[in-house]
């Protein structure tokens, strides 16, 4: 198969025509629209397109994506690992050293025909199986970005000086299994989010609509707060980016010292996931980034050969039960590892524990 277009779909328009790749923030307040990818560890890759246009919803075409095995997924850190993770995060929670740490995993399988995988076919599969405010797909071969999101967080919404934030922490099957944990977190994790956004606002802006809502998604349910500001006369998107990235929601408290926590234990990079991803319009003074959760990559350039990856994680907190830390991992991951590996039974996926979930596709 012949390399595919480069192309960006999200919000029910698709760019195509691609005129320009910049690793400089600061060319989204120039013209045009572009597509965004942002890496948890710092790269950044602009897109401008010349052609956008409304898209009919993507609807999946039968064999057109042929995902891994359900049974070939592999973690870069096993449950033993993850919760000796967590037992040390908690143990710097005891120091005094941080508040709370994400511990993140990333899975990855090996694609059965990489010649055909099709990014945007996944899009069409994920946005039947697991719809999501945030879905989209960067699909750049040349620069080696192909992503699908499903991203139910958002990282950055800006509509000319306005900018918003939609911080997610707690995790339940349903409403019930939510915590005092979870509510403790999500509040942490605002007044971080309210922090970046000061560094970048002016004085006095940075306000909480909304703290602590209770969201349904398939499978779930998450604490979802909002997070406004109105940006200082001259402040763009890079500026932004400098004073909130990496998200808030998928590092930790204090940010820094999260990021050192995260960067001893780890085992991979995490990639696009827990990174940004989305669009902007410059012309129009507006854009759209989700946080990288619930998302997939293709990695071409694995040892192994061509893989699909997907990563998943928890917050950390001194309340954390690590075997349930590791769980709530489990359940983020069992209904997207099955969309993405074909499940016909999709939808009744992740209806139960992470562990029941996790049985669901291993059978």
């Amino acid at each position: 198969m012949t390399e595919l277009a480069p192309m960006a779909r999200f919000g029910g328009r698709i760019a195509t025509d691609l005129r320009d790749v910049t690793t400089d923030p600061a060319a989204l307040d120039s013209s045009g629209f572009w597509a965004v990818v942002a890496d948890f560890e710092g790269r950044i890759l602009c897109a401008r397109f010349g052609t956008v246009r409304p898209a009919r919803p993507h609807r999946p075409v039968p064999g057109r994506w042929h995902g891994p095995d359900r049974t070939a997924w592999t973690s870069s850190m096993d449950e033993a690992a993850y919760v000796d993770g967590v037992h040390r995060i908690r143990e710097r929670i005891a120091e005094g050293a941080v508040y709370q740490a994400n511990l993140c995993r990333v899975l990855s399988a090996p694609l059965p025909d990489p010649a055909a995988a099709d990014i945007d076919e996944l899009t069409a599969v994920l946005a039947r199986g697991n719809p999501a405010p945030h879905a989209g797909t960067v699909r750049l071969p040349a620069h080696g970005v192909e992503v699908a999101t499903a991203s139910p967080e958002l990282f950055l919404r800006r509509t000319g000086s306005t900018v918003l934030s939609g911080p997610i922490k707690g995790t339940g099957r349903t409403p019930a299994d939510l915590l005092d944990k979870d509510r403790a977190e999500n509040v942490m994790i605002v007044d971080l989010v309210r922090n970046d956004l000061g560094r970048v606002c002016a004085t006095g802006t940075v306000t909480v609509p909304r703290l602590c809502a209770v969201e349904p998604h398939p499978g779930l349910v998450h604490l979802v707060s909002t997070v406004r500001g109105e940006l200082r006369p001259g402040a763009g998107w890079a500026q932004l980016f400098a004073a909130t990235f990496p998200p808030g929601s998928v590092t930790g408290a204090p940010k820094s010292s999260a990021l050192r926590i995260i960067e001893e234990l780890e085992t991979a990079p995490r990639g696009p996931y827990c990174g940004g991803v989305g669009w902007v319009d410059a012309d129009r003074g507006e854009g759209e980034l989700a946080v990288g959760i619930r998302t997939f990559w293709i990695d071409r350039a694995a040892t192994e050969g061509p893989v699909l990856c997907f990563g998943t994680g928890a917050g950390i907190t001194w309340g954390s039960e690590p075997k349930r830390e590791w769980d709530e991992t489990e359940l983020k991951a069992a209904r997207l590892l099955a969309v993405a590996s074909g499940a016909s039974e999709y939808g009744d996926l992740g209806t139960g524990t992470g562990d029941q979930a996790m049985e669901r596709i291993q059978r």
